[in-house]
């Protein structure tokens, strides 16, 4: 398909954030266009796996009780004004779900269950839907900048094409939404290798601003023999070491935390035997692709002990991302917005993981929101944006500053990968570790800045140091921003700072290229209302 040379609003993402962006802006009369890196409706996190959603029925208590409680696990940095709209969008937007014949389980009674999604089965009725709604849907084609007016307003976005011999495209747009996922350091989790973080730098380059990068350090349990980490199963294991001795079982809190630990010395095993054998079919069917690894190789989790390992899942299912700066998900660029994994979710996730249902919910709500600011603005800007001369926005990666040197990009991605991916760096933190951490991350801005050795020649090979370069950057972000943050609160866990302090319930904000900037922001709503009166220690 050929891709449109102007769109009213540009969706950079095809996961559920970006189709729910898409269709948001679809039903308010825009005209849509949506590039994805890979193949919408079946690339990314989602469209591999699947999840729960953070599903509660309006009225009753239930709503509240879950609002307080995540008050609570997520370190007072929530916003419960958020969380209430977001499970406000949720419920709405599962019941067209429905409409559409999404095919929800049912119970004996005949009542649907809504409160999960298979990703394959959710992914493709989006694909249907976006398609339908008359969204130009253009596969195969990674976004690597944002063009701006001379206003600095986003009006549109420029990539490459990897069917098409790297073919460049530029698309001008009234508005564009960035839902081109978190950042997971191609770690090899399932489906994750496509989340670079290529959208934040983007938007980094043009001055937007991040938040709740310190709680970055979200692990996967995957079987040492596959790529899964869909950690609900692990609930039902007991954890051992090499020896047999017991660590931990599932479903005693901390439990992870020591395997983790254990894990820094030596391998560690699983087994689901806490399962009783009547819920064993339910979870079959409930996770079928968490079983596959096992089938193929004929072990049986339930009566086997087997090797895992801790996968890094970054900014995908940890929590920071772009800092919104209203209610309709924009960011601090004007004409630039982003949803799902792009963007912090601190408001309803806090210092904690947003785990499947809360970031599934999430995907949803923001995307929608998005969505609907995004062609509101479009509108305001009249035809202004159809004929504005341009800028391309891109920097490292794009337009070296320098005679390129020796370092490639997978040098790059391997020196960055050692730095983050290892638990002793970067799940266990000390100001020591983050401070040597950072002279290495640094130390690598600059020669990047400067120009890559091109890998071959290729005109895709760009894509692999525009990636490369986005992770350097996240990883600076992340550590600047744990380094700011004395404390452990949360998954941000400081082995030389276990007290959860009151004076820093505060979220904070990270941002730059060749200097990186933190700024601890006002106290959010949550500690408003709920102050911290005592030191806690982390059990």
């Amino acid at each position: 398909m050929a891709i449109p040379a102007e769109s009213d609003v540009l969706v950079l993402g095809g996961g559920p954030a970006g189709t729910w962006a898409a269709l948001g802006a679809a039903s308010r009369g825009a005209r849509v266009t949506l590039v994805d890196k890979g193949y919408c409706g079946t690339s990314g996190s989602t469209a591999a796996a699947g999840n729960n959603l953070w599903y509660l029925p309006p009225g009753g208590p239930a709503r509240e009780k879950a609002v307080a409680a995540r008050e609570i696990s997520g370190g007072y940095l929530t916003d419960r004004r958020w969380m209430f709209r977001l499970l406000d969008q949720t419920w709405d937007a599962v019941g067209q779900l429905a409409d559409w014949g999404y095919p929800f389980p049912t119970s004996d009674d005949g009542t649907q269950r809504r409160a999960s999604l298979q990703g394959p089965e959710y992914m493709r009725l989006m694909r249907r839907r976006v398609r339908r709604a008359g969204v130009a849907v253009i596969d195969q084609s990674p976004a690597l900048e944002l063009l701006v007016d001379p206003d600095g307003v986003v009006t549109g976005a420029a990539g490459l094409r990897r069917q098409h011999a790297g073919e460049r495209w530029e698309v001008r747009a009234g508005a564009v939404i960035l839902a081109t996922g978190g950042c997971a350091f191609r770690s090899g989790a399932l489906g994750l290798n496509v989340d670079t973080g290529d959208g934040a730098l983007m938007a980094a380059e043009l001055g937007a601003d991040l938040s709740g990068m310190e709680f970055s350090c979200q692990y996967g349990i995957a079987p040492a023999f596959g790529a899964q980490t869909k950690g609900l199963m692990y609930q039902f294991a007991t954890f051992t070491a090499a020896d047999g001795t017991e660590l931990a079982c599932g479903l005693r809190p901390g439990g992870v935390l020591e395997v983790q630990r254990a894990a820094l010395y030596s391998q560690v095993y699983a087994q689901l035997d806490l399962a009783e054998p009547g819920i064993r079919s339910a979870m079959r069917w409930s996770q079928p692709n968490f079983f596959l690894p096992f089938d193929k190789i004929g072990v049986d989790p339930f009566a086997r002990r087997f090797p895992i390992r801790f996968v890094l899942e970054g900014t995908v299912r940890g929590t920071g991302g772009l800092r919104l700066v209203d209610d309709g998900c924009a960011t601090a660029v004007p004409g630039l917005f982003a949803a799902g994994d792009a963007a912090s979710r601190e408001p309803v996730t806090g210092a904690v993981s947003g785990g499947g249902s809360h970031n599934g919910s999430w995907a949803i709500a923001s995307g929608s929101w998005a969505g609907a600011a995004a062609a509101r603005f479009a509108s305001t800007r009249a035809g202004q944006w159809r004929t504005a001369p341009l800028a391309h926005g891109g920097g490292p990666g794009l337009r070296p500053r320098a005679a390129r040197g020796d370092l490639r990009a997978d040098d790059v991605v391997e020196a960055v990968q050692d730095r983050v991916l290892p638990l002793r760096h970067n799940r266990f933190r000390t100001a020591a570790d983050l401070r040597e951490s950072l002279t290495v991350l640094d130390a690598l801005w600059p020669v990047v800045a400067g120009g890559l050795t091109a890998a071959d020649g290729d005109p895709r090979s760009v894509l692999r140091t525009r990636e490369a370069t986005a992770m350097l950057a996240h990883a600076r972000w992340m550590y600047r921003s744990a380094l700011a943050r004395p404390e452990t609160r949360g998954m941000h866990l400081r082995d030389d700072s276990p007290q959860t302090t009151p004076a820093f319930a505060r979220r904070i904000r990270v941002g730059g290229l060749d200097e990186v900037w933190t700024a601890l922001d006002v106290a959010p709503p949550a500690l408003l209302r709920t102050e911290e009166t005592e030191e806690t220690a982390v059990p």
